[in-house]
């Protein structure tokens, strides 16, 4: 019984492929609108889309009645549910396809309809353009008409001015064949005599040559001398400028000790300054003690006409020292001036050695008599500070020697002191300082 169950779905699937079919084919005409999906026979439409569906519920029905068991009725059931399920999936999936290419459809014709207008609006362009075209070429012809008979025109009056042309043309051929006669017989005189400058030509040419070949060997000795003296040159060039990389070598060098040189004299200038101010200082203490060290002041003038002494030696050094400068100046602007002249400057460099030695040697003199000064001023600075302080303690034990108090007759106390003055005098005078000899 299964099999004639089976074979009636299939027969009912066959009648629904048919009716699909049918119903594509009037939706392509356009005859029938399509049905909603989901829905397989039309829902409420009459007679024969609905008659299939009722002809399978009937072979359904008999079906299932010739089975025996209910379970076997359930099985075909199912089995008849899933091929309908399977049917209306399918049918869906075509559905869509179907639907995919409506709207690819629609679009073409929405597309086809735009270029159907645009063709229409090109054609109507076109003839507006022929109409224009037919209109230029009706003024064209025109024109063309017009510009042919300016041209004939044109072109009689050309023939006519050729004609004048050739006609004065032909008279001034015959003119030109009788000057061209003349000229002939003048260019047989002019042959003759160019045949005759071309022989001395020619010989004067052998005699150029000779005198060439002369030359030529006479410029061969003056090139090879010449390669000699270039090279003599050349290395005398290389010995000027080794020695004047030497020069300006020792140039430098020599202007960088003047610098130190100068700096060096700075430092001395200042140093003198400080000593300048120590020894003010020291003398307005001498001031202050005048009455108690007349003695001492003596020998503080002394000390001062030999500062002056000094002083007077180092402004006489000091416009040695400007005049080396200037001599200095003047030799590096005559350097400049004569670069070129070797000897002359060998003789000037000799000259500035000379005398940067001899500003040395004055410098290192200087510097020793700065010394000693140094060391004169520093042991009278400390010999006259001992002989206050012994002054001092002097006076106070005589004080409390003899009893007196401190307020004493005028005239008594600086005899004392005096006294003390000498003996610190006579002290000074037999310690021995190092340097007084050389300063005296």
């Amino acid at each position: 019984m299964l099999p004639s169950h089976h074979g009636d779905a299939r027969s009912g699937g066959s009648a629904r492929r048919r009716q699909q079919q049918r119903w594509r084919r009037r939706q392509r005409r356009g005859t029938e609108p399509a049905p909603e999906p989901g829905r397989r026979g039309g829902g409420g439409g009459p007679g024969p889309e609905r008659q299939p569906g009722g002809k399978e519920v009937l072979l359904l029905m008999q079906a299932l009645n010739t089975l025996s068991t209910p379970e076997e009725k359930l099985a075909a059931l199912c089995k008849k549910y899933a091929d309908l399920l399977e049917e209306s999936r399918n049918v869906q999936k075509q559905m869509k396809i179907l639907q995919k290419k409506q709207a690819q459809v629609v679009k073409e014709k929405v597309h086809l309809q735009s270029e159907h207008s645009k063709a229409i609006l090109a054609r109507s362009k076109l003839e507006s353009l022929c109409r224009e075209l037919q209109r230029h070429n009706k003024t064209l012809k025109e024109e063309n008409m017009q510009q042919a008979r300016e041209e004939e025109e044109r072109r009689k009056e050309a023939t006519a001015h050729f004609q004048i042309t050739l006609n004065e043309i032909q008279a001034q051929l015959e003119q030109h064949d009788i000057h061209n006669a003349k000229l002939r017989q003048e260019n047989i005189e002019l042959g003759e005599k160019l045949k005759k400058l071309i022989e001395q030509y020619a010989l004067r040419e052998e005699h150029i040559d000779k005198v060439f070949k002369h030359k030529e060997l006479q410029q061969q000795l003056v090139d090879a001398k010449l390669q000699q003296t270039t090279q003599l040159i050349k290395e005398a060039e290389e010995k000027h400028q080794r020695e004047r990389e030497f020069l300006l070598k020792e140039a430098t060098e020599s202007r960088h000790k003047c610098e130190q040189m100068k700096q060096q004299e700075a430092q001395l200038k200042q140093q003198l300054s400080l000593y300048m101010d120590k020894f003010e200082e020291f003398q307005t203490t001498m001031a202050k003690s005048n009455e108690l060290f007349t003695t001492f002041r003596q020998e503080m003038e002394k000390m001062t006409k030999k500062i002056k002494k000094l002083e007077k030696e180092t402004i006489v050094w000091r416009t040695k020292w400007e005049n080396n400068n200037k001599a200095l100046l003047q030799m590096a602007e005559e350097k400049t001036v004569r670069d070129k002249e070797y000897k002359g400057f060998q003789i000037k460099l000799e000259r500035l050695e000379k005398l940067c030695r001899a500003l040395q040697t004055e410098r290192n003199e200087l510097n020793e008599k700065v010394e000693v000064l140094k060391e004169q001023v520093s042991l009278r600075e400390a010999d006259v500070d001992l002989a206050v302080q012994v002054l001092q303690s002097c006076t106070l034990n005589s004080h409390e020697e003899l009893g007196t108090p401190t307020d004493m007759e005028p005239g008594i106390q600086p005899d004392v002191e005096s006294r003390m003055a000498n003996s610190s005098e006579k002290t000074v005078s037999t310690s021995p300082v190092p340097g007084t000899e050389t300063v005296d």
